[in-house]
């Protein structure tokens, strides 16, 4: 089976079973706009599918595992412990390109990947290999851009961090090797998704109050126009026929059902939290037009397709 390589804000492995519950029995495509961390996908295995997502770096990494997993492999492999001193033979050994010292492998090593867009040819597959790398080593796993577009997530507190994940590179290749992976707005689904086909969309939430905005995982973020464009579009696949399952936070409850779909409230405790002791369950929906009697049975893990 094939596993996230990445840790990822919002990852739905604690709502698998809900979202399961709640898919049909049998469907052509599978078609996921927000793949984020891929929880999902990589849990589902679909023989044919669409992946998407508007972080064009995350994007790029999905590219590079499907295309050169043994070269990521090596390339992570040359990567050193985040704890180290910088390399003098590497750029922003000393200090930053906004002049802030540098004192450690993993500072260097995010100075580089911040700056790889704008300084000499762009290597693809650096680009893949900083992401995971700062992934598996930064604070508690956490990707936050700020508003530039930079990665800003300090260093992490790990015994024996592993950042290489050969065989979750692996098995993730084989499988996104029959998968087509895009990076656009989510609206693309409109275009591709066909009568019967199942698209699952796992939006940056909606935020429960005014201080719960952690839906800004990049820089161009997600805001309220876009969850009504969403909605829209969720209306508009309903209507043709594609079966649709959204999750979502609390607070879209309304707006979904208004719309026809039925939607049930589920808890959810997130992995990804400043402080340890705060990662408690959080009020979620998962909305879908999928009757009951159409949908696949308690525990089945794998689904037919037509």
């Amino acid at each position: 089976m094939a596993e996230p390589i990445l840790k990822w804000a919002g990852g739905k492995r604690q709502l698998l079973d809900e979202l399961y519950a709640r898919f049909p029995s049998a469907f052509g495509r599978y078609h996921e706009p927000f793949v984020g961390g891929g929880a999902v996908f990589f849990d589902l295995e679909p023989a044919r599918a669409t992946v998407n997502d508007a972080n064009p770096r995350l994007v790029n990494f999905y590219e590079q595992v499907r295309d050169r997993p043994d070269e990521l492999i090596a390339r992570l492999t040359s990567l050193d412990d985040p704890q180290s001193d910088p390399d003098p033979d590497l750029p922003h050994a000393e200090e930053t390109a906004r002049d802030r010292e540098v004192d450690s492998y993993y500072y260097q090593q995010r100075a580089r990947f911040n700056r790889r867009p704008y300084e000499g040819e762009f290597d693809p597959l650096e680009e893949a290999a900083l992401l995971l790398y700062l992934n598996r080593t930064c604070y508690n796993g956490l990707y936050r851009e700020n508003a530039d577009g930079g990665f800003n997530v300090p260093i992490g507190r790990y015994a024996d961090p592993d950042w290489v994940r050969r065989d979750r590179i692996r098995r993730a290749s084989d499988l996104l090797a029959d998968a087509e992976i895009r990076n656009a707005d989510f609206a693309y689904v409109l275009d591709v998704a066909e009568p019967g086909d199942l698209v699952y969309f796992d939006p940056p939430y909606e935020p429960m109050s005014a201080t719960a905005n952690f839906n800004e995982y990049s820089a161009s973020g997600f805001d309220r126009e876009d969850q009504r464009r969403l909605l829209d579009v969720a209306g508009e696949l309903d209507e043709a026929g594609v079966w649709v399952v959204l999750s979502n936070s609390g607070v879209m409850y309304d707006a979904y059902a208004e719309a026809g779909f039925r939607v049930d409230r589920e808890d959810a405790t997130r992995a990804i939290n400043s402080d340890a002791d705060g990662r408690d369950a959080v009020d979620e929906i998962v909305a879908t037009n999928v009757p009951p009697a159409e949908r696949r049975e308690a525990g089945q893990r794998e689904l037919p397709d037509f």
